[in-house]
């Protein structure tokens, strides 16, 4: 506990010393944590367990993910089971009451009602593509009329809760807005995806008309429905894909990829989510949090909107070789993971130094990793998460996104870190 405090402590004064908070830095930042729809399958995490851990109470936003556009261009579930069918325990309902035979809606959209009651301050948006889900949204932005079906389907499904086969609105009223995850517009994203130059245009035209519909919306319900987006890192497909002056005129805020930087489809160890290029990378240019947030400000995006994204897993890396810590070695392939090679939950990473693995951490560059003299994770403990909060005060952004809230531990540790650091 001793190193834990002392490494807080130091990350608190680089990062204070470098950059005072700005006049216009935010009373209340934006607390974003995404919640996966199969998590409640091999993960084994319910929706019941972010009430429970202390994480609900914690957040502004819970991001429900993902809602997939078809090859129709209609939103549509990607599993109704999971979304609107399958029964909960007593012990895995966030009201502590199992669903019964018989009762209007039950799956994770019941559940997402309850988490609701339970924290009335917090609000849920339907996430929309994602890796997986983005290969039509290409199609579905081509045409005004096109884009007028794609939304209105979005609000009429998810916004109205219109689900097939259950009573008219039975889920209305669970989400309070959207957030696009197309990855993405104008450039590769996962193998097959439909992809146009005019893409970068047609995301602003698609961003508008979902502001225009959910404005309609609003004046009769009088509420006020988020829209939001998931957006890039990499310069290239900020350029190729988004006018960044021009969307957060509808947007709430965006959410920026704060990692991935770099993984095991590279041969050599890095970091996945550093704040700043740490001394002797070996790539230039290189990913951090530092250049995206740049990125993004020099396309006039507005800095109170950027909303900086968070690792809850590591990369990792095995058949290490070479000398020192680890950093920048080579290494034979992706290290064994419980869910998938390569990818590890913090939660699982937290236990690694009880395992003969070294804690290392470069406070100048914003990082940490663990090393055994064989394998190596990248990843984000509380410390690195607290620094990354300084750095929001310091640049005056609008809060923490979380990739994804099942990789937290039991106490939500991490999500108890952000929140103490944007409070």
């Amino acid at each position: 506990m001793k190193g834990f405090t002392r490494a807080l402590v130091a990350a608190a004064a680089v990062f204070v010393a470098a950059a005072p908070v700005p006049a216009f830095a935010h009373e209340k930042y934006v607390k974003v944590g995404y919640f996966t729809q199969w998590g409640i399958y091999g993960r084994d995490f319910q929706l019941a367990k972010v009430q429970k851990s202390g994480a609900a109470a914690r957040l502004t936003h819970l991001n429900y993910a993902f809602g997939p556009v078809t090859a129709d261009g209609v939103c549509a579930s990607a599993d109704p089971w999971a979304d609107w069918q399958t029964p909960f325990s007593d012990a895995n309902s966030v009201d502590g009451a199992g669903d019964v035979a018989g009762q209007p809606i039950a799956g994770n959209l019941n559940q997402l009602a309850e988490l609701k009651k339970k924290n009335p301050g917090l609000r849920v948006l339907i996430s929309l593509g994602g890796w997986s889900g983005s290969a039509y949204f290409s199609d579905a932005a081509l045409t005004d009329a096109s884009r007028k079906k794609l939304v209105s389907s979005c609000v009429d499904l998810w916004i109205k809760g219109n689900l097939p086969g259950l009573t008219e609105g039975v889920a209305g009223g669970i989400f309070d807005g959207v957030d696009l995850d197309w990855e993405w517009p104008g450039s590769d994203g996962n193998a097959g995806n439909v992809i146009r130059p005019e893409d970068k245009t047609n995301f602003t035209l698609l961003a508008a008309e979902f502001r225009a519909q959910l404005d309609k919306l609003g004046r009769t319900t009088r509420k006020h429905y988020d829209l939001t987006a998931f957006l890039p890192a990499a310069p290239a497909k900020i350029d190729a894909g988004f006018e960044a002056a021009k969307i957060f005129r509808y947007l709430d805020f965006g959410t920026l990829q704060g990692y991935d930087y770099h993984g095991t489809w590279e041969a050599r160890t890095n970091q996945q989510s550093a704040l700043r290029v740490p001394a002797g990378a070996p790539d230039n240019p290189d990913f951090s949090v530092e250049n995206t947030v740049n990125a993004w400000l020099a396309g006039g995006a507005p800095r109170q909107k950027l909303v900086l994204g968070m690792p809850y897993y590591g990369q990792g890396w095995t058949g290490v070789t070479g000398t020192g810590n680890g950093l920048f070695q080579p290494a034979t392939g992706p290290a064994p993971g419980v869910f998938a090679a390569g990818t590890e939950d913090y939660k699982t990473l937290k236990k690694l130094p009880a395992q003969g693995y070294s804690v290392h951490r470069d406070l100048r560059a914003g990082h940490a990793w663990l090393f055994n003299g064989n394998t190596f994770w990248t990843y984000d403990d509380p410390a690195v998460l607290l620094q990354k909060t300084l750095y929001i005060r310091s640049r005056g952004l609008g809060g923490a996104m979380m990739w994804s809230l099942d990789g937290d531990d039991d106490n939500a540790t991490l999500t108890r870190t952000i929140a103490l650091g944007l409070h």
